[in-house]
């Protein structure tokens, strides 16, 4: 039986010595201004799949377990302990007392079980995460403390459920959760900060939770604010008008050395970005939907654009060197799971013009290529209008295709403009991206059959709309195991059909370039430590602990003592505004058989 403990300390990030009387400028309301350029698709925990989406819901709703800031291994969440069966079919998690919504009622485990069951039953619940429940045989609650869950087989990501609870006395009254908003604050939740104002694409605000079972964030708002373009977060950033951004382009990064003020941070990062090639939208059921290009279901065609496309080039011209090269949808970061392709597509236009020709795709006397049934290869390529990234890697690939004798059309769009487009298959080619966990289930699922939208256009999560006996069959298998030697290798037997059929480019892994107000804010935590990012964090370590630089001052100065506490069981001891965070033993938990 594999058990999970945590030490009673790893429960509290608490900030919990402040030995000297506050000083006045401390009764200040002290807010965190953070910068976003992506829209946010919704703020029902249950529907949305973007980063500015579930960024915001992580901060307001907790999951079961939680991921470690250093490593990144399951530690407490709502959950303090758990459990398996020895056939790894029964999962029983402990909820301890204590715990509370933000409106004073007790978190309990019929709360979880009541998220999960209405994931199951309900499709349109299980939307942005339904992927976890799809094998769950029952979820039930025994007793307010305890959550046992039985799986119809066994299911590797137990311990990764990215799942936000919510609080059942107020869900159970949601009607129609698929037109429910959840934007009116205050919003009851159970997480860190608590949601009170949101207008869209301007500002969503949110204040400290002062009850948080961890222990109060140590400043008391957070507000994200939305700007049109990156370059305008960071001319805010230049201006104090904002104390936190990331997706810089390389640029904008590179500006802000030296300045004044600024703190840069520079992060192998877990999103990628790619280009995905509409190989045949359809609904869960096999019907056709969307408007593509019928030549893109050939895959002679897809690994044509493959290989027409110069990655080295466009990181370099594009990325400014601050990325790596794409290959499935894992970045580096997760070493143990990413892909080397063999064989890869390496940039050869001639081999790509060659393809086509054999295949019967003749150019026209324009040079234009014609599919074997006559409609010529005219493609449009939608980017978000919020990058600028999809703008000039468009221009990259509308070179690119010409060679190949295809014509396309580069339309920048909206967020929403993009996500709707997307949703019901009305592209040829889109810009997209992923930001990937440490287990590698969830972003493997969006490519599976189950993910593609019902007849309504709703319930899945796909980007891609792939669909592969294969790669399904491969799915289940790795979902399953728990030899990680074993797991690993389906898993790269996975990326490397998707690689193989080509329903997308994964055209290369950012770096998190992320900037910050060190005149303001003296430090965050990054995840992992050292070397990981601010912000996109798998949690959300980096706003929860983020230290003013009053509060810095004061660890440092002569009025004011240490400032101690646990981050994920690990040991953190504020020093002149700096997190220095040491393996506490027996704070880790172990896994015994």
């Amino acid at each position: 039986m594999g058990i999970r403990r945590l030490g009673a300390v790893a429960a509290a990030m608490a900030l919990v010595v402040l030995l000297s009387p506050t000083p006045a400028h401390a009764q200040q309301t002290v807010t965190l201004r953070v910068a976003i350029i992506q829209q946010v698709d919704s703020l029902n925990p249950f529907l949305s799949i973007t980063q500015a989406g579930t960024e915001v819901g992580k901060l307001m709703y907790d999951y079961l377990t939680a991921y470690d800031v250093t490593d990144q291994h399951p530690v407490e969440g709502l959950a303090d302990k758990w459990e398996s069966s020895p056939d790894r079919l029964t999962w029983t998690f402990h909820v301890p007392e204590g715990k509370k919504w933000t409106d004073g009622q007790p978190i309990t485990a019929k709360d979880a079980a009541f998220t999960y069951n209405l994931m199951m039953r309900d499709e349109v619940a299980g939307t942005a995460n339904g992927s976890f429940t799809a094998d769950f045989e029952s979820v039930t609650a025994t007793d307010d403390r305890t959550l046992v869950i039985r799986t119809k087989q066994p299911q590797a990501t137990m311990l990764a459920l990215d799942v936000p609870i919510v609080p059942e006395h107020v869900w159970s009254k949601v009607t129609d959760i698929g037109e429910y908003r959840n934007d009116e604050g205050p919003v009851v939740g159970s997480g860190p900060f608590v949601l009170t104002e949101y207008r869209a694409n301007e500002f969503i605000r949110l204040k400290a939770n002062k009850d948080y079972w961890r222990g109060a964030p140590g400043y008391d708002e957070l507000t994200f604010v939305y700007y049109k373009t990156a370059d305008a977060a960071v001319q805010a950033l230049g201006k104090g008008e904002v104390d936190l951004v990331n997706r810089m382009g390389p640029a904008q990064f590179d500006s802000l050395k030296d300045k004044p003020g600024v703190t840069r941070n520079q992060a192998q990062g877990r999103r990628f970005n790619e280009i995905v090639i509409n190989s045949g939208a359809a609904t869960r059921a096999g019907e056709p939907i969307g408007d593509g290009h019928p030549a893109l279901r050939d895959v002679v065609v897809r690994r044509a654009i493959a290989k027409s496309l110069d990655l080295d080039e466009i990181i370099a011209k594009v990325n400014g060197g601050y990325a790596q090269r794409g290959t499935g949808p894992i970045p580096p970061v997760f070493a143990d799971y990413h892909l080397t392709p063999e064989p890869a597509y390496e940039y050869d236009p001639a081999a790509a013009n060659a393809d086509l020709d054999q295949a019967g795709y003749a150019r026209g006397a324009d040079g234009i290529r014609v599919s074997p049934q006559g409609r010529r290869m005219e493609l449009r390529l939608i980017g978000h209008a919020s990058r600028a990234y999809d703008e000039q890697t468009g221009e990259f690939v509308k070179r690119s295709l010409a060679d190949l004798g295809i014509v396309v059309d580069v339309q920048i769009v909206s967020d929403n403009q993009l996500d709707e487009a997307g949703t019901g298959g009305m592209f040829d080619l889109q810009f997209s991206g992923w930001g990937t966990n440490p287990d590698p289930d969830f972003i493997l699922s969006l490519h599976t059959c189950g993910q593609r939208p019902n007849a309504d256009g709703k319930g899945g999560t796909t980007d891609t709309f792939f669909c592969d006996a294969e790669y399904d069959a491969l799915y289940a298998q790795q979902r399953a195991e728990f030899d990680p030697a074993k797991r690993r290798e389906l898993v790269e037997k996975m990326q490397q059909r998707f690689y193989d059929q080509v329903p997308a480019v994964v055209l290369g892994y950012d770096n998190a370039l992320e900037a910050y107000r060190s005149d303001k804010f003296a430090s965050f935590p990054v995840q992992p430590d050292p070397g990981g990012v601010i912000m996109a964090q798998n949690g959300v370590w980096g706003y929860y602990g983020a230290v003013p630089v009053a509060s810095a001052g004061q660890a440092s100065g002569s009025k004011t003592g240490l400032v101690v506490g646990v981050v994920g069981g690990a040991l953190v001891v504020l020093v002149g505004g700096a997190w220095l965070m040491g393996r506490r033993r027996g704070l880790r938990a172990e896994e015994r058989e």
